[in-house]
């Protein structure tokens, strides 16, 4: 039982100091995420936290932001279908990047690739978290201040993307560039796959439901 217990414990200290590590890769991304991977200092776990903490810190900003900084229509507000797509994107951003990069010599694996990009979401979290309290605090006329900091949340995690990319599958600034543009254009290509097979199941769903009335009709 002591031996369990203290197994349970090093994996949960292994847990938050790969967390942590976050911390150091948002301000030196070039040698933290090559660290990231090839010294093995963080962890799926860790990424997977900092995933879920995005999408929760996506709806906490819906949610309990003060009414001049977001207002939704919540007669119209689906929460699940505000989450899914940001998940869904994540998920075709990992397998977009890690079937072109393979194409193109690149060094990581899907989950070098989860796992640098869930650690490139940090500053949003980071930067969004104290911006709901900052709402009630602010003024509507005080928005640009807003403004500033949710569009550095962005920026910064897409300067950590494009690190993330130049470390993780060794390339230069350029190659990282141009593999994440084609990342962008394949995640297009599966996006609208994925629509038109959505589509076309749903089409003929309603054709086989329409042939059975149809049937059932006439016999009956």
């Amino acid at each position: 039982m002591n031996a369990k217990t203290e197994i349970y414990k090093e994996k949960l200290r292994h847990l938050g100091k790969t967390l942590r590590y976050s911390l150091y890769v948002i301000f030196h991304p070039f040698d933290g995420f090559w660290d990231l991977i090839h010294e093995k200092r963080g962890s799926i776990g860790a990424a997977t936290i900092i995933f879920i903490m995005m999408l929760l810190t996506q709806v906490w900003t819906w949610t309990y932001s003060a009414f001049p900084f977001y207002f939704p229509q919540w007669e119209y507000f689906n929460l699940f279908m505000r989450v899914l797509p940001s998940a869904v994107l994540f998920f075709i951003w990992c397998i977009a990047n890690w079937s072109l990069t393979t194409l193109m010599d690149g060094k990581g694996r899907l989950s070098h690739i989860y796992m640098a990009s869930a650690y490139a979401l940090t500053p949003f979290i980071l930067i969004r978290i104290p911006l709901i309290f900052l709402t009630y605090i602010l003024s509507y006329d005080e928005y640009t201040y807003y403004a500033v900091f949710a569009n550095l949340s962005i920026v910064w995690c897409v300067i950590l993307f494009i690190a993330a990319m130049m470390m993780i599958h060794d390339y230069t600034i350029g190659k990282a560039l141009f593999s994440s543009f084609l990342t962008i254009v394949a995640m297009m290509i599966i996006i609208f796959l994925i629509i038109m097979f959505f589509s076309l199941i749903t089409q003929s769903f309603g054709y086989f439901v329409a042939l059975y009335k149809e049937a059932t009709f006439r016999l009956y």
